[in-house]
């Protein structure tokens, strides 16, 4: 152990606690997790009582610069010295209470400025020119530095679990202190300005670097607290380190990790948008997807925000049936993580909207796997749909015949004139693995067309044409002129039985109501 009186005159040298000097030197982590985290505790497991007078002298410590002292300036410059690690666990349990959030663990998190890792590296530069022939000092030396950051959980964290009522783990839950300083840019600046600039010349057409340079401009904060006070020695760090006669500055955070809720929406409306659309200050159709579930789960999480994500997407005037499309829905910052009861109740909410405009399946919390499950529709690679078709002539049972022949027919598309102004003009082959005809009571020109293809396939344009755009087109097997109407995706990982689908059509183009509405829209 360092003996007492080396340690008070490094303490006195470079106006710093005496603790920064014993964890600089690896002193067991259990001494800083003491209730009362005081210099007189310090001094007494060194077998001292006596009080540090050149404590007096300075008023923050100039290697933590007050961290370690509990002393900081919150966000109205005020300045607050706390007396124990108790204090400041209660502080930080009363923002966790007054932000209403659900807490069955935390994780503490602590940041701390550059400049902080540079005094410990000055700090052990000066010891070890003074002490490096002694025993102590070389058997210190294989010791591992305790950090600040480390010195802080330590001294907090049993507090906050019983304030809290709850153990410290690897939890979604997070509670962050960030420390900053104003002077950190200036103080590092000033430190380095010993080192060898870049060299302007170059050589073999590559710039040469100083290897001291790029040391000494590498963020410190990506070496291990071992390694970044192994970096001593240099004349450019000051010994003593200046008196710090400001603290740092010190914000509270509490939030929450996000959370992920997935499942799978059916659209049953032709003028309901995936996402929200505005052009020009003018919102496209009645609702989005997006805001019908999002606007009934946020509440419920009490989160800040939330965010989309879908499997692919349809056209505002294509349906969407079948088992739905996979989507994820990202929560904020949530208070509250919803319950499996809570879920269900969602789920009731979102299917018993009066305007029935969307409905949800098997919406579930999920965590960070919650993105293979989301793409699992992007992953199958074959998609059923079925559109409603005019024909300019009428249709005959070997047209239905011939059409149902038709297996795994290459189809070469190039971007549609639709939504040529925001993709790439490119020439995609795709595979229409097998079609067939639907007919429909008492018309001869309309029928239901339906179709498995390849996944990316854009199928009004093959069923029309887009002005010769897709070869083959759908209409030149039948010799015909043909008009695309309606559509459906159908969403199924199994097959699916036409009939089941034929009613909803029947029913959409004989209900004159439902009619008008699309008309208009």
């Amino acid at each position: 152990m360092m003996p007492f009186g080396h340690c008070l005159i490094m303490s006195s040298r470079t106006f710093c606690l005496s603790g920064c000097v014993l964890r600089i030197l690896g002193t067991e982590d259990h001494i800083y997790c003491h209730s009362s985290f005081s210099q007189s505790m310090l001094c007494s497991v060194l077998e001292e009582v006596t009080s540090f007078k050149s404590e007096g002298d300075f008023q923050f410590c100039s290697v933590c610069s007050g961290i370690l002292q509990l002393s900081y300036r919150d966000d109205k410059e005020t300045l607050v010295k706390m007396k124990s690690p108790n204090d400041m666990a209660l502080v930080i349990a009363e923002l966790v209470k007054k932000e209403g959030h659900q807490v069955d663990g935390f994780s503490l998190e602590v940041s701390i400025p550059q400049f902080i890792l540079e005094n410990e590296s000055s700090l052990l530069s000066g010891m070890k020119k003074r002490y490096e022939s002694e025993p102590w000092f070389q058997e210190r030396l294989l010791s591992k530095c305790v950090s600040v950051k480390d010195v802080l959980k330590f001294a907090i964290t049993k507090p906050l679990e019983t304030l809290l009522d709850t153990k410290a783990s690897a939890s979604s839950f997070r509670i962050r202190l960030t420390y900053t300083h104003k002077m950190a840019l200036e103080n590092s600046v000033e430190r380095n300005q010993g080192f060898k600039r870049r060299k302007i010349g170059t050589e073999n057409g590559l710039q040469n670097v100083n290897d001291e340079s790029v040391v000494a401009n590498k963020d410190c904060s990506d070496y291990p607290a071992n390694e970044t006070i192994a970096v001593t020695g240099r004349s450019s760090l000051k010994v003593p380190i200046d008196k710090v006669s400001e603290p740092c500055h010190l914000v509270y955070l509490c939030y929450r990790t996000h959370i992920y809720l997935c499942g799978r929406y059916l659209k049953y409306s032709r003028n309901v948008s995936q996402t929200r659309w505005i052009i020009d200050e003018e919102r496209m159709g009645e609702a989005s997807v997006e805001e019908i579930i999002g606007s009934n789960i946020l509440p419920m999480c009490r989160g800040d925000n939330y965010k989309f994500h879908a499997a692919g997407r349809e056209d505002i005037d294509v349906r969407m049936l079948g088992s739905g499309r996979p989507f994820l829905l990202e929560i904020q910052n949530a208070r509250q993580v919803p319950s499996k009861e809570t879920v269900k109740e969602i789920e009731s909410k979102i299917n018993g909207l009066e305007n029935k405009l969307v409905g949800v399946k098997n919406l579930q919390v999920v965590g960070s796997q919650g993105w293979t499950l989301m793409r699992e529709g992007e992953a199958e690679k074959q998609k059923q749909y079925c559109a409603l078709v005019w024909i300019s002539r009428p249709l005959e049972d070997e047209d239905v015949c011939s059409i149902s022949l038709l297996h795994d027919m290459q189809i070469l598309q190039k971007t549609p004139i639709r939504v040529l102004h925001r993709r790439s003009p490119l020439e995609r082959e795709k595979i229409i693995h097998w079609m067939k005809i639907e007919r429909i009571a008492e018309s001869s020109q309309y029928f239901l067309l339906h179709l498995c293809t390849q996944a990316g396939t854009y199928i009004k344009e093959f069923v029309h044409g887009d002005f010769g755009r897709t070869q083959p087109r759908y209409y030149t097997k039948l010799k015909m002129i043909s008009l695309y109407y309606q559509l459906v995706m159908i969403m199924e990982k199994h097959q699916v039985l036409l009939d089941d689908y034929s009613y909803h059509f029947l029913y959409y183009w004989i209900n004159p109501r439902m009619q008008s509405r699309d008309i208009a829209a």
